[in-house]
């Protein structure tokens, strides 16, 4: 392939743009704010589906505490009405005054049980909320920390995008005085070769490999017609010649 030595040279620009721009595209790929955004992400869902729960646990002992209330109100209402039936007289059969004062005695004793549980439930309910308490307050941080790197993040995509455009709008150019073939040439060997396809000859080594070109290769390269295009023989990219190249 001939291309002039100049349009060759403008490869070497146009690999420093381009390989500028595969460093940003990784920095958008790989920003750190994105992936500690993705770890939060995932440990809120697990968070979120443990505050669930514990809200149905305050729910749900919330309801059975409601009724042990119930239950003990109406054991102390039944008491408290068979003691003033008592107290008034209403009763005077002694055997159903002592019946009576035996389920006083049960009575009390049922009160005491339900009074037991009570405490219970209570003691469960109050746990049960501390931990969803504490697993609200825990959403909440998250939140916050989510929203402080989304937009650490977006900034950082913006600028990112930004310097990309500006790459953009200074590779147009130098495309646009290649010729077809050469760039075609490039850009095949651009997804070929890890993104670098144009390679400076400097002190007879290939900048593209790092390796030394023996004699016989140097020889053919020296050679060679200036606008001829020359490929490496160890990585197949296009060795770009200057005064640095030392032929």
């Amino acid at each position: 392939m001939k291309a002039d030595p100049s349009a060759q040279v403008r490869l070497l620009d146009l690999q420093e743009l381009d390989s500028h721009a595969d460093q940003l595209r990784h920095q958008r790929r790989s920003l750190p704010e994105a992936v500690r955004l993705t770890e939060l992400t995932e440990a809120r869902g697990l968070t979120d589906d443990q505050a669930r729960d514990a809200r149905i646990e305050v729910d749900d002992l919330a309801v059975e505490q409601a009724k042990v209330d119930a239950d003990v109100e109406q054991v102390k209402v039944r008491r408290q009405r068979d003691q003033q039936r008592i107290d008034q007289g209403l009763i005077s059969n002694p055997k159903d005054i002592q019946r009576m004062q035996q389920e006083m005695v049960s009575l009390e004793r049922r009160i005491t049980s339900l009074e037991d549980d009570e405490i219970e439930v209570m003691e469960r309910a109050e746990e049960a909320q501390r931990t969803l308490d504490s697993l609200t307050a825990q959403l909440a941080d998250t939140d916050a920390e989510i929203a402080d790197l989304t937009a650490k993040r977006d900034a950082r995509l913006a600028e990112i995008d930004q310097a990309l455009g500006e790459l953009d709008g200074r590779r147009g150019p130098i495309v646009a005085d290649l010729p077809a073939d050469l760039l075609a040439l490039y850009d095949r060997l651009r997804e070929s070769k890890g993104g670098v396809a144009a390679a400076l000859l400097r002190a007879r080594r290939c900048a593209g490999c790092n390796l030394d070109l023996d004699h016989a290769e140097v020889a053919t390269i020296r050679a060679a017609a200036d606008d001829e295009v020359i490929r490496c023989d160890d990585c197949s990219r296009i060795l770009v010649r200057t005064a640095e190249s030392g032929l």
